[in-house]
């Protein structure tokens, strides 16, 4: 192959986006734009087919650049941190992209819609994140505050933190997120019995609990809707 049908081969993904549209492009495709250039060896459509052959845990592909560090992405041959740095890039707009679509049908009294809008945040997280959601009496939202980042199998939740930081923000009620690094959202045990004392202490200080919703990767358990709550 000479220089020129070489480097024909290597723009094929930008001429066929100008020809059909990003639709017509497959994944390799659209990251190879992105990437521009490979190797002497690598052309950038391979490069980014070696990109999308990387896993973390259960994810793959596309999903799998929102665990790989910078590091790991520059162990590539042809991916130094300029590149590496646009992918992670590529990974935070896609997230943001879902929240934002997910927002404009964002109600805090429609479980469905709340897990819709945080479950891109949360289900590629690779520890429990424990969320407090202040509302106002309207249910707007006030405040969204990190109460605990725990391991993969467990955190810790005080009641007294929850209810002293609603106060702080003054809400009228609250809501808590948090996710099941396993994928599975069907909450435990020790997520009832923990729900159902910060439920106990709201109704005590006068600020309603009006959810706990767990995220899995894909799904949603609401403890309002299962009747837990």
């Amino acid at each position: 192959m000479n220089q020129k049908t070489e480097n024909a081969a290597v723009l094929l993904p930008y001429e066929k986006f100008l020809k059909s549209g990003a639709a017509s492009l497959s994944e390799a495709e659209l990251l190879a734009i992105i990437l521009r250039t490979g190797t002497r060896n690598c052309p950038a459509l391979a490069l980014a087919g070696q990109v999308l052959s990387l896993s973390c845990g259960r994810e793959r592909g596309l999903n799998a650049l929102h665990h790989i560090s910078l590091a790991e992405l520059m162990d590539i041959p042809g991916i130094g941190e300029v590149k590496a740095v646009k992918i992670k890039c590529i990974a935070e707009l896609s997230k943001r992209m879902a929240m934002e679509r997910a927002g404009q049908e964002l109600k805090f009294d429609a479980p469905k819609t709340v897990a819709s809008y945080f479950m891109e945040e949360l289900r590629h997280e690779e520890k429990e994140n424990i969320l407090l959601l202040s509302l106002d009496n309207r249910l707007h939202l006030i405040e969204k505050y990190v109460l605990s980042i725990g391991t993969v199998n467990e955190s810790l939740l005080s009641p007294r933190e929850v209810f002293v930081q609603a106060l702080k923000c003054k809400a009228s009620h609250v809501m808590l997120l948090h996710n099941h690094p396993s994928g599975d959202a069907l909450p435990s045990g020790q997520d009832i019995l923990i729900t159902k004392k910060i439920k106990e202490a709201g109704e005590l200080v006068g600020i309603p609990l009006i959810d706990h919703i767990i995220i899995g990767d894909g799904c949603y358990t609401s403890l309002k809707e299962k009747g837990l709550l």
